[in-house]
């Protein structure tokens, strides 16, 4: 088989594939590029080349194995980061084989290293009274006060994700009949989300006293008048929620961030009644079952699903002493048939 130099294929992977045909952000091909380095690092390590001088034959399955037994063993990565590299390396490995048919049944055989199973990561959110008191403590008299309460309510109202907030411009902006917003999300798709009248008041008033007047101003800065960051948020959001309390399973304080805001609005929206699929919409999910997992941890839906499902004998006023079941014949005859 001829030797297949590597560096073309990664140079297209990123420049063609990444940017162009999956139209990925900055910040998730930055992620991908940090895996294939830390492989073609161990890659060169393995097989005592350097990196300019690795082929496509040095790409194996057994190495992609050995690599993610030494991301755990060595590196002591966290099972969740093992699998989002091994999928880094799925990704890649498919692209190769679409580019380089002989390299097929390798593909296959990275394909087939499955993922770990672990628990989902824990969501926590806030209570409805718990963001009431973050907004009540809000700073009035701060040069940047404003700022930072436009920037809490738009995490409130959209759920946006900390880099959606850190791309807002004046363009993605419609106070027009009902006000809303054009968020750019992941894979470069674009979602509308509505805003509530105080929100957009508040975007109003931080536009024209920071005299914002291109379509492609950023929205929230920082105080040298550049965008904020992700970190920058970050910290913003942190240091306006210090004294609120969320305990993870393990009861350890844990700290809120904007991400927080985000499972807090999906909650929200279904303890208010909102379908699933709008909530989906909302907030840009890909799957509806990430949308149902937050079923899952709203602890009073749980607790009404509990009262709906006691049995008969628990006597209470909400329910019928004598399960409407009873009086159906036709259930019953057609159960004696079973």
């Amino acid at each position: 088989m001829k030797k297949i130099k590597i560096g073309p294929i990664i140079y297209s992977f990123f420049e063609d594939f990444l940017k162009t045909q999956k139209g990925l952000r900055a910040s998730s091909i930055k992620s991908y590029r940090d895996v294939l380095r830390l492989f073609l690092v161990f890659v060169a390590k393995d097989v005592h080349r350097k990196i300019t001088r690795l082929s496509l034959q040095d790409f194996t399955a057994d190495r992609v194995i050995h690599f993610l037994q030494y991301l755990e063993n060595e590196r002591g990565n966290h099972v969740r980061t093992r699998n989002h590299r091994l999928s880094v390396l799925h990704s890649f490995f498919q692209y190769i084989a679409r580019r380089e048919p002989e390299f097929l049944i390798e593909a296959e055989r990275v394909s087939n290293i499955p993922l770990k199973r672990v628990r989902p990561p824990e969501t926590l959110f806030l209570e409805r009274d718990q963001v009431q008191k973050i907004l009540d403590n809000l700073a009035s008299k701060d040069p940047l006060a404003l700022r930072d309460r436009t920037l809490i309510m738009f995490l409130y109202n959209t759920g946006a994700r900390v880099q959606e907030v850190a791309d807002l411009r004046l363009a993605n902006l419609d106070f027009e009949a009902q006000p809303r917003v054009n968020l750019h999300g992941k894979g470069g798709k674009w979602r509308v989300c509505p805003l509530w009248t105080e929100t957009a008041s508040l975007l109003k008033k931080l536009i024209d006293s920071q005299k914002i007047t291109k379509l492609d101003d950023p929205i929230f800065v920082s105080r040298q008048g550049r965008a904020l960051t992700r970190f920058g948020i970050y910290k913003i959001v942190v240091r306006h929620t210090k004294n609120i309390s969320l305990k993870g399973l393990n009861t350890k304080i844990r700290l809120i961030s904007p991400h927080v805001f985000r499972h807090t609005t999906a909650v929200h929206l279904l303890e208010s009644g909102v379908e699933p699929n709008v909530i989906r919409s909302w907030l840009g999910h890909v799957d509806l079952d990430t949308t149902y997992r937050y079923a899952e941890i709203n602890i009073r839906a749980k607790e009404a699903a509990l009262k709906i499902c006691e049995p008969p004998s628990v006597f209470s006023e909400a329910f019928p002493k004598k399960p409407h079941w009873r009086d159906d014949e036709n259930l019953l005859n057609w159960l004696d048939t079973l």
